[in-house]
């Protein structure tokens, strides 16, 4: 079986990418991560890329003089390893349009709320603040505009009466956990289609029931 050619970009401790690399290590996963990027130096998802005898760089974003010269770095280690999908993995770097267009619809991004809600940073504080019932996860195609692009999949959460934002985040990465391995499965098996700005998964079973937060007791008509 041929193997889709992943590579991942990080910044930080990588749970994502580490979740990617339990994936892959399934032998009927469609896909392999031949590369792992980090901009910056010391970025504990590294660890996990060298315990899964994956190829890891260093391309620290500070050594260069703008994000153009930068991003070419990035695109160059990226193309010399074949790289077919690139997945950011808590990558805490806003891409250029230029490299964003150069992997149109190659390029993907898990976003911690049900997007296009709650776009930017600190989405489980203003979750909470704002008193939303549900929030989750989306993986998305990227666009140069910040958290937009085709949806591929997302999972939805309920937010609990006494949440934290650490407790409503860690219910959230558990299913992106979930979810980003699905996403690439499924781009990496043919299965997506991006018609404009929706994506179509034709042979996907749906989901047809919803979740209710909170709970109402009996039957919903």
């Amino acid at each position: 079986m041929s193997r889709m050619k992943i590579g991942v970009l990080i910044s930080g401790r990588g749970s994502n990418l580490e979740a990617l690399i339990k994936a892959t290590q399934a032998a009927d996963y469609p896909a392999e991560i031949v590369l792992v990027i980090s901009n910056r130096p010391g970025a504990k998802g590294l660890e996990h890329a060298h315990a899964g005898g994956i190829a890891s760089q260093v391309i620290d974003h500070t050594a260069y003089a703008d994000r153009a010269t930068f991003e070419q770095a990035l695109d160059k280690a990226l193309r010399a390893k074949g790289v077919e999908l690139v997945c950011l993995a808590g990558f805490m770097r806003i891409l250029n349009a230029d490299f964003v267009n150069a992997w149109r619809n190659r390029l993907i991004n898990v976003h911690p709320s049900l997007l296009p809600a709650y776009k930017g940073l600190h989405t489980h504080q203003r979750v909470i603040e704002d008193g939303a019932r549900l929030t989750g996860c989306t993986v998305h195609f990227v666009r140069p505009e910040t958290d937009d692009g085709p949806i591929i999949i997302q999972a939805a959460v309920p937010v609990l009466t006494d949440d934290t934002e650490e407790t409503l985040a860690a219910r959230v990465l558990a299913y992106e956990h979930k979810v980003y391995p699905e996403a690439v499965r499924l781009i990496a098996e043919g299965a997506t289609r991006v018609r404009g700005h929706r994506v179509q998964i034709p042979a996907a079973t749906w989901a047809v029931e919803g979740l209710i937060n909170p709970e109402i007791p009996g039957d919903v008509d």
